[in-house]
């Protein structure tokens, strides 16, 4: 994967990445819809038929943005669980661990929202100004799905689920994540103020650890 710079000045010298790099930041700025290849090539100074070269349309330019933005979640989760204090009950240490991972997830979606909707956007085969032949790329996997999984495996081992409810008990806490993370972007919850915003994720994550001790 091409390594992305965090400011907006374009080295030609690699114009695929300076394209993933333009492509990141419309996607940051307007999410997914505002992805678009003529436009990316417009941000770093070149032709759409130079952008053609390394791109096939849209969508394959798309498809690399949701998988760097998939990343940057994981990344987010992971951040927050390094920043989490340990402690002396491994229970503990492993609820702690859940939470953080699930706070981290709520809280990449509330500070880039562009790139939380572009790591679970659907792009299409072939968009509108892709030309017809465009490759289809697999679905890029599902890290933070894996970090939550990994963490309940971990809260197992220390008298957390049982391990024949471990996989529904993931799926469980990646809905109660990922719902929180759409009502506070687009659903009545994005009225919140900031403190109350808070309480609610925090309530929410307390929920998630609750729900894995019935388990």
């Amino acid at each position: 994967m091409a390594a992305i710079s965090g400011g907006k000045t374009y080295h030609h010298g690699d114009l695929r990445n300076a394209l993933i790099c333009a492509a990141v930041d419309l996607a940051t700025d307007g999410g997914p819809e505002r992805v678009v290849l003529r436009e990316a090539a417009r941000r770093v100074g070149v032709s759409p038929t130079a952008a053609y070269r390394h791109f096939d349309g849209r969508g394959e330019l798309l498809r690399t943005v949701k998988v760097l933005a998939q990343c940057r979640l994981a990344d987010s989760m992971e951040r927050a669980a390094a920043r989490e204090p340990g402690a002396d009950d491994p229970a503990l240490a492993a609820e702690r661990r859940l939470v953080a991972l699930c706070r981290g997830y709520v809280g990449f979606a509330v500070d880039q929202p562009g790139l939380y909707r572009a790591a679970f956007c659907v792009p299409r085969p072939a968009e509108a100004d892709e030309p017809s032949g465009g490759r289809v790329s697999p679905e890029p996997e599902i890290r933070a799905f894996t970090l939550l999984r990994e963490a309940l495996e971990g809260l197992a081992k220390v008298g957390g689920p049982r391990p024949d409810s471990r996989p529904a008990a993931g799926a469980a806490a990646w809905s109660a994540v990922h719902g929180l993370s759409l009502l506070l972007l687009d659903g009545p919850l994005r009225r919140l103020p900031a403190q109350r915003r808070d309480d609610v994720v925090e309530s929410t994550l307390a929920m998630v650890v609750s729900g894995t001790r019935g388990l």
